[in-house]
């Protein structure tokens, strides 16, 4: 195929996000890796050897990649007047929500990437990417905090994504109506536990018997599981 001269004039910087979005349909077939990269380069008439440099740290990069380019499209859906007027409880379950549905064609490339963040060495990357779009859901959402409320705010986002993604991903059920009743369950369990926090921060109290983030966050990590 003819390269395309547009892109043959742009930066590996502004090649990545449009390799990473045709790569999507090859994931499932090829998983995250330079063969998907290749057959994306092939679409888009991309110089394969220019588009083999695009992802140098390998399949954790590409996955990356494409999780910053889906939390640019989550802001960009969101960014409405109908979107600004809801309360803050209902901006971060519809950006959770938007995130899933955008992804929900590709939810096998999902799937595959999570397996690669799941693995011990990328830890680090899994941590990272989950706290990038914690962060995205809250600016997309308004929030421009600085203070201490900015990484609790994001700690607690990015747990309850993580594990309405998890649910997300063994979904059948129609119209994904059992992730969206695990994601109003856990926003309920955070706007509970902020406003216990809350009434204890007015009331001071034994710092002993004050609500714990990490075990709050660990139970919205792993949740029981319901019928």
């Amino acid at each position: 195929m003819t390269e395309c001269p547009d892109l043959a004039a742009l930066t590996l910087d502004e090649l990545r996000p449009r390799l990473v979005e045709a790569m999507l349909p090859h994931v499932p077939f090829d998983g995250w890796s330079q063969r998907a990269v290749a057959a994306a380069a092939a679409d888009l008439g991309v110089d394969p050897d220019v588009a083999r440099l695009a992802f140098p740290g390998g399949p954790v990069e590409m996955v990356e990649a494409w999780i910053a380019l889906a939390n640019r499209q989550m802001c960009k859906a969101l960014d409405t007047d109908s979107f600004r007027a809801l309360k803050v409880r209902e901006k971060i379950t519809q950006a959770i929500r938007t995130r899933l549905e955008q992804a929900a064609p590709h939810r096998e490339a999902v799937r595959k990437a999570a397996q690669i963040l799941a693995l011990p060495i990328h830890a680090p990357a899994a941590a990272r990417t989950t706290w990038v779009t914690a962060d995205a859901i809250w600016r997309a959402a308004g929030d421009r905090a600085t203070d201490l409320n900015h990484y609790s705010k994001r700690a607690l986002a990015g747990a309850v994504y993580a594990a309405t993604l998890l649910v997300w991903l063994d979904d059948d059920s129609e119209g994904f109506e059992r992730t969206w009743a695990f994601l109003d369950r856990r926003i309920a369990g955070v706007m509970r536990f902020e406003k216990w926090k809350a009434g204890l921060g007015r009331l001071g109290g034994d710092p002993q018997t004050r609500p714990s983030l990490v075990r709050f966050l660990g139970r919205l990590r792993y949740p029981a599981k319901q019928g």
